[in-house]
């Protein structure tokens, strides 16, 4: 009570009220000039090298989905235009979903029993059970992943263009061997006939 005497003392009631408010807005300003800057500061505060290794980590995906439609498409390439009666070939897949990698973990399990004897004969049993999984990497200098599986993307759909595939009988002969070497159901393979290609 005595620093608001004070503060009448100094001030009139207009003056007062004038004068609170002043600090109370000044106040309101500060603390959200602070939040605002506390806000950027942990933005800042995340790790550029995960930024990084996630978007090389997708890069890397993209890679092996691209390289494996490739893959496929130029094998289909020749072994197709190797059939009897067919010309050049060309291949078009394209892939369902993305390739999965499954890395090498390094699994610890370690078990505990222990049984304690009270004063009064009664018997007291403690289980302790502790796991933990690591991620095995390369000891070289880039630190990549040991991965011991690769599943790879499934395939969606295959364009086939081909000389001589006006003939039934060839283009069966087609539509046969995409559907056996893919394993996959002839609603996905689609055979047409071309002009000469160059």
């Amino acid at each position: 009570m005595k620093i608001l005497d004070l503060l009448k003392e100094k001030f009139d009631n207009n003056n007062l009220i004038t004068t609170l408010t002043i600090i109370v807005v000044l106040g309101a300003i500060i603390l959200i000039a602070t939040s605002s800057f506390v806000g950027e500061t942990d933005k800042k505060s995340v790790p550029e090298t995960v930024l990084y290794q996630e978007s090389s980590s997708v890069k890397s995906n993209s890679k092996i989905i691209e390289d494996y439609a490739s893959t496929i498409e130029r094998k289909l390439e020749d072994i197709l235009s190797s059939i009897d009666g067919v010309g050049k070939v060309k291949v078009m897949v394209t892939l369902e979903d993305t390739a999965e990698r499954i890395p090498a973990i390094n699994t610890t399990r370690t078990e505990e029993k222990t049984s304690e004897k009270d004063s009064k004969g009664g018997i007291r049993e403690v289980f302790k059970q502790n796991y933990s999984e690591q991620i095995v990497v390369n000891n070289s200098d880039d630190d990549s992943l040991v991965i011991i599986k690769e599943v790879k993307p499934k395939v969606k759909g295959v364009i086939v263009v081909a000389e001589g595939a006006d003939d039934l009988y060839i283009k069966e002969k087609l539509y046969e061997a995409v559907k056996t070497v893919l394993g996959i159901s002839g609603n996905r393979v689609g055979i047409f006939s071309s002009k000469p290609l160059k």
